[in-house]
């Protein structure tokens, strides 16, 4: 079995807080919610421990890479409210971010339903689940048509001309070069509303 590598970890804002505790990097993910280096940061530093407990769970590669992102997506979602003091009982050591990521790590192998194989078109080569979860959190502050003919085009890659006839069933009279103009301006205001040090980490921005 051989864990992922992740560029991510090599890119200067990432390494920059390696030397960073656990507590400070949930304290700063929590402080400053329109950063997303410190969520990489954790990501990055406990991915090797997560997947190496999925894929001994997961039937196929396919879905173990599916089930990763997943988790991690839970992971960052829980992460906001997670207060490592307040879980501990009076009589154990305190939690630790390691033990309480095990888990929550546990708790998905257990309670997510795993599509076959076939259905699943994620690609963790291609997407970092990391990337995934800004993605997804921008992707959401999109308005509804802008949102519709980007997943569309990305998750079941229908063409501009497949889009505008679903619309066009659904009694909305669009045409297939508004629905290319509906996508050009989708992508546009995807990466505008992605944190600017996820811009720099994954696209390449300069950071400054």
């Amino acid at each position: 079995m051989q864990i992922p590598h992740f560029p991510e970890a090599n890119h200067p804002l990432v390494k920059s807080l390696f030397h960073q505790s656990d507590q400070e990097l949930l304290t700063a993910f929590q402080r400053h919610s329109d950063n997303g280096k410190y969520f990489t940061a954790i990501f990055c530093r406990y991915s090797p421990i997560v997947y190496t407990l999925i894929r001994h769970s997961a039937r196929s590669p396919v879905q173990a890479d599916y089930l990763f992102a997943l988790t991690w997506r839970h992971i960052y979602y829980e992460l906001g409210g997670l207060d490592l003091n307040k879980n501990s009982q009076p009589d154990q050591e305190a939690l630790t971010l390691q033990n309480w990521l095990i888990n929550i790590t546990a708790f998905c192998i257990n309670e997510i339903e795993l599509p076959p194989t076939e259905a699943i078109h994620y690609s963790l080569k291609a997407t970092s689940p990391a990337l995934w979860c800004y993605v997804e959190q921008a992707l959401e502050q999109l308005p509804p048509i802008l949102r519709f003919v980007v997943l569309m085009a990305q998750t079941f890659r229908w063409s501009e001309t497949r889009i505008a006839a679903y619309l066009q069933a659904e009694g909305e009279n669009i045409t297939p070069l508004e629905v290319a103009n509906f996508l050009q301006e989708g992508y546009r205001m995807l990466e505008a509303k992605l944190p600017g040090d996820i811009r720099a980490i994954y696209l390449g921005e300069d950071s400054a």
